[in-house]
C-alpha cells in the first residue's frame, strides 16, 4: 500500500510540474516561412488566389483524397480549407482537422519598388489550449510545418519564374 500512495503521489506531482512548466510557453503557434521571387506580385497572386492556382504547387493537392469543392473550399483527405479573399492583399486561409481544431495561414505579398520582384511570406497561426499535451505538442509545429512551407514555397517559385 505505501508503494501505491508513493507512485500515486509522483505521479500527481510530475502531472502538476508538467502544467507549471508549459504554462510558461505561449498560448498562440506561429509558423512562418519566405520566399523571394523574381516576377511582379500579380504573377504571384495568379497561383495563390484560389484552390485551383494551390494544386499546382502544393504537395498534395492533386492526390484523389483532395476533392477540391469549389475555387475557395476544399477538402483535404478530412482537413477543411476554405480560402478567405476579403482580407486581400493578405490570403487568409482556415484550416478544421477532423477533430474540429482550426489553424489560420496567411499569405502575404510584398513587392519591391520596381515591381520586380516579389516576397511571398506564409505563416501558420495556431491557438493552444492550456494543457500541457497540447503545448508540449506545439513545440513541434515548425519542425513538422516548417519543411512542408518551405518545399511548397520553393514550388511555387519555380512554377512563377518558369512563365
Amino acid at each position: 500500500m505505501r508503494y501505491i500512495k508513493l507512485v500515486l503521489f509522483s505521479v500527481i506531482i510530475l502531472f502538476l510540474l508538467m502544467t507549471a512548466i508549459s504554462l510558461l510557453f505561449p498560448s498562440t503557434v506561429i509558423v512562418s516561412r519566405a520566399v523571394n521571387i523574381s516576377r511582379p506580385k500579380d504573377s504571384v497572386f495568379t497561383y495563390i488566389k484560389d484552390m485551383n492556382g494551390w494544386k499546382q504547387w502544393i504537395d498534395g493537392m492533386d492526390k484523389p483524397v483532395v476533392k477540391i469543392l469549389s475555387a475557395s473550399e476544399a477538402d483535404m483527405a478530412g482537413t477543411k480549407v476554405v480560402i478567405d479573399t476579403s482580407t486581400l492583399p493578405a490570403i487568409k486561409s482556415l484550416w478544421q482537422n477532423s477533430k474540429g481544431k482550426w489553424m489560420i495561414a496567411t499569405i502575404n505579398l510584398f513587392q519591391d519598388a520596381a515591381h520586380l520582384n516579389t516576397t511571398v511570406q506564409w505563416q501558420y497561426e495556431q491557438k493552444v489550449k492550456w494543457y500541457p499535451w497540447e503545448k508540449f505538442g506545439s513545440m513541434m509545429n515548425d519542425k513538422i510545418l516548417g519543411p512542408m512551407m518551405e518545399t511548397d514555397l520553393n514550388n511555387l517559385k519555380k512554377l512563377v519564374e518558369s512563365r
